[in-house]
């Protein structure tokens, strides 16, 4: 039986492979491989072609392929703006989502950050990262190409608990709706998670 998760993916990529844009592939940053679009997303080799979105060889049918398909709709040639970082909240119309986004993608890191300092190097390594200058530690992560995630950690020490910002480049809006950009935050917290709990 087809999942709305589905019918909303073969939608998106119906619309996507209809009437592709030449340079599709380079909109997404990603590669051509036959028919197939080939990117990396969420730390996973990800393929989408006008059937499906695969993660790691297993067909996407959940958010993260959704997300995938989404991203793909909103493919922009535009150059990716990586500085000044913005936090969710600065992005206009997210006031009513603030409370969910820093539950589901900050706040939800607090209890891991020893971990994810101990962890860093492989974090960085699974999604394409590279060093932060702010914080304790921080790092700017890739979970799609065109979508890059700065997290900045504090450690906890006698006076303050641990702490997370989450972050995204300048021009993240071009790339992917506001609810988009929510998912893509909190799955990549999620993905951390489960790398340091492994």
């Amino acid at each position: 039986m087809t999942t709305n998760y589905e019918k909303i993916i073969m939608g998106n990529l119906s619309k996507i492979f209809s009437n592709p844009p030449p340079d599709l592939h380079r909109s997404l940053g990603a590669e051509r491989s036959g028919e197939s679009l080939i990117l990396r997303a969420f730390g996973q080799d990800c393929s989408i072609d006008h059937k499906k979105v695969t993660l790691s060889r297993s067909e996407g049918i959940d958010l993260k392929g959704l997300i995938v398909s989404l991203y793909a709709l909103h493919a922009n040639p535009e150059q990716l703006q990586l500085e000044p970082f913005k936090s969710f909240k600065d992005f206009s119309g997210s006031m009513p989502y603030q409370g969910a986004f820093s539950a589901n993608s900050e706040r939800t890191l607090i209890p891991y950050v020893p971990l994810i300092k101990e962890r860093e190097k492989e974090i960085k390594a699974v999604f394409d990262g590279e060093d932060g200058h702010d914080g304790d530690f921080s790092f700017i992560l890739y979970p799609l190409p065109k979508i890059p995630l700065y997290y900045i950690f504090y450690l906890p020490d006698e006076d303050f608990p641990a702490s997370v910002a989450a972050l995204f480049c300048t021009n993240a809006l071009s790339f992917m709706p506001l609810d988009g950009l929510a998912d893509v935050a909190e799955y990549t917290s999620k993905e951390i998670i489960q790398l340091v709990k492994k």
